[in-house]
């Protein structure tokens, strides 16, 4: 007998007219969407690797004081999926995709010129967004599965979020 996947929905953006980047993430994780915040995952490195790239210790911040200093900051935070199925945590488990509608960004962020991609998942979006005028960047991910790259490699890669 089949087993029925639960369509699962993902967070509204972190945006405002000021943003210059904005990062996009895949798909909350299942601490993230239990915890209804981006990047909640205690071994996701993303708050982390932000504080010192940003020189601004958002990790100590209450979630929403991080989602307002970010905003200071004129980065945003989304992800490329609106929904999907997926059980567990990981990209290669997802199922039934359903990706953002990404058009009112222009209009809704016009001094947005840089969308920053976590992981490779994210990532396969880089080329619609360079299409539509935007400079991209692929990113290694910041998810605790990746370990291919040591927190120093990552943040030498992410350092360069900021020009």
């Amino acid at each position: 007998m089949p087993t029925s996947s639960v369509l699962l929905t993902g967070f509204p953006p972190v945006l405002d007219r000021n943003i210059r980047i904005l990062i996009l993430g895949s798909f909350p994780g299942e601490a993230s969407l239990a915890a209804q915040q981006y990047y909640a995952h205690p071994r996701n490195q993303f708050w982390r690797l932000l504080s010192i790239v940003l020189d601004d210790d958002l990790v100590k911040l209450p979630y929403d004081a991080r989602l307002q200093r970010l905003l200071s900051h004129r980065i945003g935070l989304w992800d490329v999926l609106a929904a999907c199925e997926r059980e567990g945590s990981l990209d290669t488990a997802i199922r039934r995709a359903q990706a953002n509608d990404f058009v009112m960004l222009k209009q809704q962020c016009p001094a947005l010129s840089r969308i920053c991609f976590n992981g490779k998942t994210s990532g396969r979006f880089a080329p619609q967004f360079a299409a539509a005028g935007f400079a991209t960047m692929v990113l290694p991910s910041s998810s605790p599965t990746n370990a291919q790259l040591s927190f120093d490699q990552k943040l030498a890669l992410w350092k360069n979020i900021i020009l």
